[in-house]
């Protein structure tokens, strides 16, 4: 499984440790901050791992900021991106369960063992091909054709 993983410099150390935990499991690409740098701007790289994503050269993407916010929002602006911010093992089971969520947004200022499971639970879970669920994405795709 491929993963790409970004985050600005709040989430920068955390990063570097989650690539270190996953890639004994998966395939990771850091697409940055390479550097803790205090000037950075987090949509640079929640943009660039969810530009990778809806380009099909990655399956999943996780992106990092202080709350998880600001790249969720960022993330949902590239087209064929559902990103979701979450915060606890649920939320990243119901992400991909109910809404086959592409990408994750996550607060970095949480425990790396919680992001570390947090990731994990995301990665593990299947979409459930559910007919209202898949109605439901098909007309947040169809948002994206207007």
């Amino acid at each position: 499984m491929k993963i790409g993983i970004s985050s600005d410099h709040r989430g920068y150390e955390k990063k570097q440790k989650l690539i270190d935990l996953l890639k004994e499991k998966y395939d990771i690409t850091d697409f940055g901050n390479d550097v803790f740098d205090q000037e950075d701007d987090y949509p640079d790289y929640a943009i660039k791992v969810s530009e990778a994503v809806a380009k099909g050269e990655l399956d999943y993407g996780i992106t990092m900021c202080g709350s998880g916010i600001g790249v969720s929002i960022a993330a949902n602006k590239v087209k064929g991106i559902r990103c979701a911010k979450v915060d606890n093992i649920e939320d990243a089971k119901l992400s991909k369960k109910d809404n086959n969520s592409n990408v994750i947004a996550l607060n970095s200022s949480k425990p790396i063992a919680e992001l570390k499971d947090i990731i994990e639970a995301y990665l593990t879970t299947d979409y459930e091909l559910v007919p209202r669920y898949q109605r439901r994405i098909d007309k947040i795709s169809s948002y994206e054709e207007k």
